[in-house]
Order: C-alpha cells, then structure tokens, then sequence
C-alpha cells in the first residue's frame, strides 16, 4: 500500500505537458478542479473524460501509473459511496430494508461523486507528475508575487510547499523501510481489530518521527551553512517566461471550462442520443 501512493512524485518524460510552463499547469489544474462541480449531468461528464483521457495521452504518463495512485483512497471512495447512497432520499425509492432506503437520487449522486472524486485526484496528480519541484516552487512564487505587496512571505510559502512536497516520497521510503524492519522481528501489523492495528502503528510512528526531524534538522542546517536568506535579493537561473505553447494552453483550458459549464448544464441528454 505504500509503494502505491504516487502523490507529489515526479515522473520524467518528455512530453508537451511536462515542457509547459509551471504557471499554466498550476492555473489549469484549479480551473479543471473547479469545472468537476459545475455539472451534474451526463454530457458533462463525458466531456470532463474526454479531456481528461486526451491530458492523459498528451503526458505520456503510463495509466497504470496514474491509476495506482488510487488505491490509498479506496476507503475514502467507498465511504462517499456509502453516506450519497443511504443518505440522500429523493426521487423513487429503489431498494427499501429496515433502516436502509436506496433511492434514484442517492444512486445518482453517489455515482457521480465518485466519479467527482476519481478524476479530482487524477487531474491534480498529473500536475506533480509531470513537474518538479524546483518548477512548482517558482510557479508558485510567481503566482502569489503580487501578495508582496501586502508583506505576505511568497518565497518561503512556496519553499514550504516544495519541501512539503519533496518529502512525501522520501517519508513512504521511510515508512516501508520501518514496516519490513519491524515485520522482520516479528511485529504483527495486519491482523487483530481496528484498536489492535493502531497500536501495532507505534512501533512504526516512533522511528518515523524521528527520522523526519533528523531529516528537517539537516536539511536546515544545510540551508544555513549554504547562507539560505530567504527570496530577498534572490535571483533566478532559469526566469519563468511565457511561450507560444503556454499561451494556447491557456486558450484550450478555458475553452474547455466554458465548453463543460454550457453542455452540462443547458444540453439535454437525448440530444446526444439521436
């Protein structure tokens, strides 16, 4: 299950998505987390996969890849299932035993958030995937530039994310390298109830904890002794410009937002069928 988490890594490839400028893939990605709640209908939906499937093909990202990343959220897509499913009373009733009632409504919705969920997750995942760190940080301090103004940190906002980001994949390492270490001397991790499991965690919380602080204090003492001051005065190697590329891109993200918001919402569904 650790090995599964794909989140914050980055996966190298050459490809249009990964060429882009961090800013575009930034924007794009709020703009296409926005447009998933800006339909509730079927021709919405399709349009949602279609771009998705097209992103997908564009990154060169393998989809087993991508598709890993959500297993760890397999319980939180069930629990959503469940509460949309039992919960929401509307329309006919579809299935009715003592204190559980499935209705048209709670079946649609939980459907659809699903699927909400599903491809939130996705969307946002290919952006780690296809952009470093360094990038995202300078995206992200670019972004939130005019915030200087106003005496906000930009630059350490963004460090922070950076870091925060850069030591996911470091900490599971971490973690799967503890769970085989305590599993080799004979710890039991897997069986037992819900109250068993989460104290057979200690053993593995502990080391963790440790390691992540040692990992923090060397990182900051070797950001120290490198005369780490902040973005005051700092410059750029490589100053984030726009390009042709990016501009486009803007263009077809935003038509796409458009396009969705227009046929999920004002587009029958039998127009598509006949």
């Amino acid at each position: 299950m650790i090995r599964d988490i794909t989140i914050g890594q980055y996966y190298p490839e050459d490809s249009i998505l990964h060429r882009l400028d961090p800013r575009v893939k930034i924007v794009s990605t709020l703009l296409y987390l926005v447009s998933l709640f800006l339909f509730k209908s079927i021709p919405g939906y399709l349009v949602a996969t279609l771009f998705l499937t097209s992103i997908i093909t564009i990154s060169k990202v393998p989809f087993g890849y991508i598709v890993k990343g959500l297993k760890p959220v397999i319980m939180l897509l069930m629990i959503t299932v469940v509460f949309n499913l039992f919960l929401t009373r509307s329309g006919d009733v579809l299935f009715h035993k003592w204190i559980f009632t499935i209705t048209e409504g709670g079946l649609q919705t939980a459907v659809y958030m699903t699927i909400r969920l599903i491809y939130l997750i996705i969307g946002s995942s290919l952006m780690t995937f296809t952009t470093t760190p360094n990038e995202l940080t300078d995206g992200i301090e670019k972004l939130l530039y005019p915030l200087n103004k106003i005496h906000v940190p930009v630059h350490e906002v963004a460090m922070m994310m950076s870091i925060a980001l850069r030591f996911i994949p470091i900490l599971l390492e971490e973690t799967d390298k503890i769970m085989k270490a305590q599993i080799a001397r004979g710890a039991d991790l897997e069986s037992g109830n819900m109250i068993q499991r989460a104290k057979s965690m200690v053993p593995i919380l502990v080391p963790l904890f440790i390691s992540a602080f040692r990992r923090a204090n060397d990182l900051a003492m070797a950001m120290e002794a490198r005369c780490y001051r902040g973005g005051e005065g700092r410059t750029k190697m490589k100053p984030l410009k726009y390009k042709s590329r990016d501009r486009i891109a803007y263009g077809v993200v935003l038509f796409y937002v458009a396009a969705v918001f227009v046929i999920g919402r004002y587009v029958p569904f039998h127009v598509w069928i006949f």
